[in-house]
């Protein structure tokens, strides 16, 4: 019967829906962290007879045919970029996004990478650094004596320098946005590579024609909501225990069949 193969890709399509599920409600406090949703496709269908072909040596047509689904499969897990909150923390090296963008930072091999997570420290070297030492470009040093440090919605970034009257500007902070960003690769540690399918970066100015505008004190926040997920949650939970009735079904219907005298 079939009807147990399609009822087990309904399972493990539901199963794989669950996990992206689990995965979202885990990065609920996970800075900048964008939820995923998982999209189906139908199978191959078998043709028990086939639409438009000739009914009759006259010409006639079959109207509808008959058409047997094989099942679902995973199309896609598509990353959905909307904005989260912004939490206030004080911090004057955290920096929130609003808008469009990402902050762009070398990792250890030299290869660029593309965060949203605003979370920065200072290296030893007073380099503006992510929570795990990678050097946010295009690189900024701020000097060991500034006793305060102020970065504008455009991304320019000043010290307070004892002894001088006006702050002085030691780099400008960028932003690089994507064509389509569900198409960045993640990596983990909130960072994601570009790829073929999101296109080269565009690079420029926070706040300019394009780019979103940073917040200093401000992190973004996740963009999952608890009760979207949860509800999602119940309706694939409900999906799940709905195909393994079918399989329970067309197991009792195999055993009536060989039962038969």
């Amino acid at each position: 019967m079939q009807s147990l193969s399609i009822a087990a890709t309904g399972m493990m399509a539901q199963q794989l829906n669950v996990e992206v599920i689990s995965n979202n409600i885990a990065n609920m406090s996970t800075s900048g962290f964008k939820r995923q949703r998982a999209e189906f496709q139908d199978l191959l269908y078998q043709n028990l007879r086939r639409v438009g072909t000739n009914s009759s040596d006259t010409g006639t047509i079959v109207p509808s045919g008959v058409q047997v689904g094989l099942g679902v499969k995973t199309g896609a897990v598509y990353r959905i970029m909307s904005q989260g909150d912004m939490n206030n923390t004080g911090n004057k090296l955290d920096l929130a996004i609003q808008g469009r963008g990402y902050f762009r930072v070398q990792l250890p091999s030299g290869e660029d990478a593309y965060t949203r997570a605003g979370n920065f420290q200072l290296s030893p070297q007073g380099q503006i650094v992510t929570s795990d030492g990678y050097t946010v470009q295009p690189g900024i040093t701020i000097p060991p004596t500034a006793t305060d440090i102020t970065i504008s919605k455009d991304g320019q970034v000043q010290a307070t320098i004892p002894g001088q009257t006006t702050p002085q500007i030691v780099g400008q902070l960028e932003l690089s946005v994507f064509q389509n960003e569900g198409g960045l690769d993640p990596q983990g540690d909130n960072l994601f590579l570009e790829t073929a399918a999101s296109g080269a970066p565009t690079t420029g100015a926070p706040a300019s024609t394009g780019f979103g505008s940073l917040q200093q004190g401000f992190l973004e926040t996740s963009n999952v909501n608890a009760v979207t997920e949860i509800s999602d949650l119940i309706t694939a939970q409900r999906a799940y225990e709905m195909n393994a009735k079918v399989i329970t079904a067309s197991d009792e219907m195999m055993s009536v069949a060989s039962n038969l005298k």
